[in-house]
């Protein structure tokens, strides 16, 4: 077992409330894109919530505000679930059509192996990166940093990276 797996969250806010009609393409989805990530080589674990999403897992007291997170062995089984997989590319092509422009909105770190992160550790993570900019605490798909145990991160460069 590795000494260090790869966490990430990303948070969208709803432009309008989560159970409106404009949203349910995307709500539809999720069952099924969440069963893709599971299937997927390098998935470990994902926060949910009373159903099978983390829909309903308050985030801060926006109720328009919801996390996803997820931990992955490393970057390059990340990246291939979120860049590479049709099903997920499909949702990440519509998301401006259900969600605002928020800054910075997904960041990525180590944590170690068997840990699975908080929304609140998430959240500082974001507020981490808004504040510094990519470090090894806090980063991006486009600027990774090894893991403490030095396993390699290489930069990813898709187009929605």
């Amino acid at each position: 077992m590795a000494g260090f797996e790869l966490a990430q969250i990303n948070i969208a806010r709803f432009r309008l409330p989560p159970e409106h009609v404009a949203n349910r393409d995307f709500m539809d989805a999720l069952d099924h894109v969440n069963a893709v990530a599971e299937a997927s080589d390098g998935f470990i674990w994902r926060l949910t919530g009373d159903g099978n999403d983390a829909t309903d897992v308050p985030v801060t007291d926006d109720p328009h505000l919801i996390a996803n997170m997820s931990v992955w062995r490393d970057l390059d089984a990340l990246a291939a679930f979120v860049y590479r997989r049709p099903d997920h590319l499909a949702v990440m092509k519509r998301r401006k059509e259900w969600f605002d422009n928020i800054g910075v909105y997904q960041v990525l770190w180590w944590v170690p192996a068997g840990h699975r992160p908080s929304v609140a550790e998430g959240m500082a993570r974001i507020a981490m990166l808004e504040a510094k900019g990519p470090t090894a605490e806090a980063f991006i798909f486009k600027r990774p940093f090894p893991a403490p145990d030095g396993t390699a991160a290489v930069p990813v460069q898709d187009e929605c990276a």
